[in-house]
């Protein structure tokens, strides 16, 4: 059964996600012809509403962002369609795997930065980056390919705000101290939420909502696992990693800080200042101190992928149902019968179905036939002459041929033809009145002449 486009353009083929806006749907764009993610909003208040149009009027074409390329209405619903993506979000690696190796984290965070750095150059600042915001491409064990969703509650730089004051947006734990006050968005509280992220992704404890980013500590094989302090406020150390710091979540998080891994919580640790002048200028500064922590590994490097579990992004949309193929809509047309060849034709056995019809003179209903016409019965001319054959549009077999009467044939008989020996004498006959007609001819002249 065919599915109805939505607004004559997205077909809505099954449900692969909720959100806090809408639902989002597996569809086929018809203008594209390909696979989209098509977000649904149903019932909804103006403020909703506006911030649906503001999300779908996002164009920003980056390799780390799925933004939205088209939108359409029907009455009471909007949707507007991105591209699909296909290996679910870091919260569901996250939830799979737990904590993930510093390197694999590494990569992820400079994905993020370089797509935050397009997001920001476009005067938007995304105000709700999370795990479960961040999704990836389905790459196996190999190289992670993160790209930024979700623009539902984005601001816009030097533009009015459409909440008010006393409104927050965004989700707890995540969320800078002064986005958290009501502060005008900034660039720099993006910055904060990815490195409550990658606080996260690194030990596999969620921030918690007064803002207390989880700290590592030093385990047995010398891996940073998460332990039972946190880094208090998420920004106490932000400022100053000096000895004057004597707690215990202090003490844990310099057990920590060797190594590659330690420089990477050291940029943690910067990245969720208490201020916004504590933190990195932009996201491009904040990935080039990435870059000098040594945590990211070459390009096309997998170096985790030589751990006994290493990180693995699967498939995580369900099947198509029957009706839908990789490459779209299932066609209904038959499929054409195959040709035979002259090989086959040759080596199966005639029949009469098979033979080839008789020509028109010898069709019924035809004024003679070659065998009345020569005065001898064939057993073909009783098949195709048959009633039951008109009827039936099948010939008799060769025993009911045999086995019942000729019908006498409504065609009169013609007069046979004379044999050979009588056609040479009527020759004959015609040549020799042929001499005699002109030898009286001679003889009349020769009178007149005379």
């Amino acid at each position: 059964m065919a599915v109805e486009a939505f607004a004559g353009r997205y077909r809505l083929i099954d449900l692969i996600g909720t959100g806090g806006m809408g639902s989002v749907w597996r569809a086929w764009d018809l203008r594209r012809e390909a696979y989209v993610a098509a977000k649904v909003l149903g019932q909804h208040d103006a403020a909703t509403l506006l911030r649906f149009v503001r999300e779908q009027s996002l164009r920003i074409q980056h390799p780390h962002v799925v933004a939205p390329h088209g939108w359409a209405a029907d009455d009471d619903k909007v949707v507007f369609a991105m591209d699909l993506v296909r290996g679910g979000s870091v919260a569901t690696l996250l939830g799979d795997h737990g904590p993930l190796p510093a390197s694999y984290v590494a990569v992820l965070l400079d994905q993020v930065l370089h797509g935050l750095s397009a997001v920001h150059a476009a005067g938007i600042v995304h105000r709700d980056l999370k795990p479960a915001n961040l999704l990836l491409d389905a790459t196996g064990t190999g190289r992670p390919h993160l790209r930024v969703s979700d623009f539902g509650i984005a601001g816009l730089l030097d533009e009015p705000r459409m909440t008010r004051h006393s409104t927050v947006l965004g989700t707890p734990g995540y969320i800078a101290p002064e986005q958290l006050a009501g502060a005008d968005p900034d660039p720099r509280q993006d910055l904060y939420t990815v490195g409550a992220v990658a606080a996260e992704l690194l030990t596999g404890t969620r921030p918690e909502t007064n803002g207390d980013l989880p700290a590592p500590i030093q385990s047995t094989n010398g891996n940073s696992v998460a332990g039972g302090n946190s880094m208090a406020g998420g920004n106490s150390m932000a400022k100053s990693d000096s000895a004057q710091d004597g707690s215990a979540q202090g003490g844990s998080a310099a057990a920590a800080a060797s190594g590659a891994d330690g420089r990477l919580w050291e940029l943690i640790r910067m990245l969720t200042a208490p201020t916004p002048t504590g933190r990195p200028d932009s996201a491009a500064e904040a990935g080039r101190l990435l870059a000098e922590t040594g945590a990211l590994p070459p390009p096309h490097a997998t170096p985790w992928a030589d751990q006994p579990d290493p990180p693995e992004v699967f498939d995580q949309l369900p099947a198509l149902p029957p009706t839908w193929t990789p490459t779209g809509p299932a066609t209904t047309r038959p499929a054409p019968t195959p040709r035979r060849t002259s090989e086959q034709l040759a080596a199966r056995p005639s029949t009469s179905s098979d033979a080839t019809p008789p020509p028109a003179h010898q069709r019924p209903g035809s004024a003679r036939t070659s065998e009345a016409v020569r005065g001898r019965p064939h057993a073909s001319s009783d098949v195709t002459s048959s009633p039951l054959h008109h009827l039936t549009g099948s010939p008799l077999t060769s025993e009911e041929v045999r086995g019942r009467p000729h019908a006498p044939s409504d065609v009169s008989p013609a007069t046979p033809p004379a044999p050979d020996g009588a056609r040479r004498g009527l020759v004959v006959a015609a040549v020799g009145s042929f001499v005699g007609a002109a030898g009286l001819l001679a003889s009349a002249a020769w009178l007149l002449l005379r």
